[in-house]
């Protein structure tokens, strides 16, 4: 945005008017053209960000990331060998490993941040996104449901457990014998997505597109 953009906004309707998410600076909202991004002036925080046929990508790469996470949930993830005895390790099993005491409720938030959170995120990006890129009417409550998206994001943590993960191998190879599991890979490549996924993901453009009125 230019600074042109915040220099008198007197007068000017509030739905004409956004905020940085980051400073909080307003600006007038203004399209950028298609490839081209609106980036705050003060924190150079991007703004918007339109992309051409973007609603499509997000729902092939959400679809993708969904398939990923519901099935490495019942594919090992990591294979341990010791002195000829050998275990595998599945998300639920990680998930699952603390089962009494207080530590349960830390199995809980695990199963949260790696499993529930992610795919719930992921459906309500669908239920958002599927009759926009159809130029049809939003669903009932979108505008609800694409709110809670976007404060589930920072709590959905799939691709961190990944990282997590692959930096406590480093650190343990020495004791054990690792062996990746299909899990493993499909983890990596959810990484991968999720940065392809966010950078086409515009929400300023979104909520644009749901202005009409929740039925």
């Amino acid at each position: 945005m230019a600074k042109s953009d915040i220099a008198d906004l007197s007068g000017v309707p509030l739905d004409a008017l956004m905020a940085c998410p980051h400073c909080d600076t307003l600006y007038r909202a203004r399209t950028p053209g298609v490839g081209r991004r609106a980036v705050c002036a003060r924190c150079h925080t991007v703004l918007i960000a339109p992309k051409r046929k973007a609603g499509i990508k997000i729902i092939a790469l959400t679809f993708a990331m969904l398939i990923l996470v519901v099935a490495a949930m019942f594919f090992p993830f990591l294979n341990i060998s010791v002195k000829g005895f050998a275990n595998k390790a599945t998300i639920l099993d990680s998930a699952e490993a603390f089962q009494s005491g207080p530590m349960l409720l830390l199995s809980v938030a695990v199963a949260a941040m790696i499993l529930i959170i992610p795919l719930l995120r992921m459906l309500l990006i669908l239920y958002v996104l599927l009759p926009i890129v159809r130029d049809r009417p939003a669903f009932p409550q979108a505008r609800r449901a694409f709110r809670l998206s976007q404060k589930l994001k920072p709590w959905a943590m799939a691709e961190i457990f990944a990282i997590g993960v692959a930096v406590a191998l480093v650190k343990v190879a020495d004791l054990a014998h690792i062996g990746f599991g299909p899990a493993f890979w499909m983890f990596t490549a959810l990484v991968i997505i999720v940065i392809f996924n966010d950078r086409y993901l515009c929400t300023w453009s979104v909520w644009k597109s749901l202005e009409t009125p929740d039925t």
